[in-house]
């Protein structure tokens, strides 16, 4: 959780998160694919900045896993979220060595066999040769695709991710994902993007949570969270809240941020007094 350790949220604010998203927006979920995320050795980015990418096109994300370079648990992990979501974007597990195995378990997933595209295995050669590099048979795992994929460009490294269904399927490294991820908005189902509000105080969290949910309540069109965090000494820390407010009605929006805000208002008055 951002901002530090996620206190208890009153079960009525959890349902209100719930029941406010659009419910015509449509779905995606997000696999994070490596053994060093898995084992602390490398932090994951990609999972966060692909769920504001999508936000940003209306799209809910609804579940984001992380696997290890394991066959089955890909194939298992791809089949499950592609039947629940609209949208599946994997990352990670295409390059050129041998625990890169994505390619192979999303063909597995398909129930189709895994083949080398002439258009990557082309614009991998011409990547190659134009750096002096000598093209092997490593390499040229990147050009391998499931029967059927289409391919996303990659304008940093050639090699290129695909899509096959409703699975998006994008390199590991963070640039290059990124770079892959801009082409992805044309073959994307979107929906009405949503707005946010963030609101901060020097309020510890526990203060506002009876009051934040009757808000939600009021506001059923308004996701509303809080997120607490704690800085300084650890015998007398200094605790302050953050209240994410989101909503695809601009209206709707502001009059509950607008309540948020006065209820903030009024217990840092109140913090005031007790100092």
């Amino acid at each position: 959780m951002a901002g530090g350790r996620r206190g208890d949220k009153p079960h009525a604010t959890k349902r209100h998160e719930e029941t406010a998203r659009t419910v015509e927006n449509p779905t995606a979920a997000v696999l994070v694919i490596g053994d060093e995320i898995l084992s602390g050795q490398v932090q994951d980015t990609n999972s966060g900045e692909i769920a504001r990418f999508l936000a940003g096109l209306g799209i809910d994300v609804r579940e984001i896993r992380v696997v290890a370079d394991e066959l089955e648990a890909i194939a298992e992990a791809v089949n499950a979220l592609r039947e629940r979501h609209d949208h599946v974007i994997t990352t990670g597990g295409i390059g050129p060595t041998h625990d890169d195995v994505t390619t192979d378990a999303v063909a597995r997933a398909f129930r189709v066999g895994v083949v080398e595209h002439p258009e990557a295995a082309a614009r991998l050669r011409a990547f190659l040769r134009a750096r002096g590099r000598k093209e092997n048979a490593a390499r040229m795992r990147m050009a391998r695709v499931p029967e059927g994929a289409q391919l996303i460009d990659n304008p940093i490294s050639a090699a290129p991710g695909y899509r096959i269904g409703n699975v998006f399927v994008l390199a590991g490294v963070p640039r290059v994902m990124r770079a892959m991820l801009e082409s992805l908005a044309p073959h994307l189902k979107r929906g009405a993007p949503m707005r946010q509000r963030v609101l901060q105080a020097e309020v510890p969290e526990g203060e506002l949570g009876e009051e934040l949910a009757q808000i939600a309540q009021r506001h059923p069109q308004v996701a509303i969270g809080s997120y607490p965090s704690f800085e300084g000494p650890v015998q007398n820390p200094r605790m302050s809240v953050r209240v994410v407010l989101r909503s695809g009605d601009e209206t709707a929006l502001e009059r509950a941020a607008g309540e948020v805000r006065a209820l903030l208002e009024r217990h840092e008055r109140a913090e005031c007094r007790r100092r």
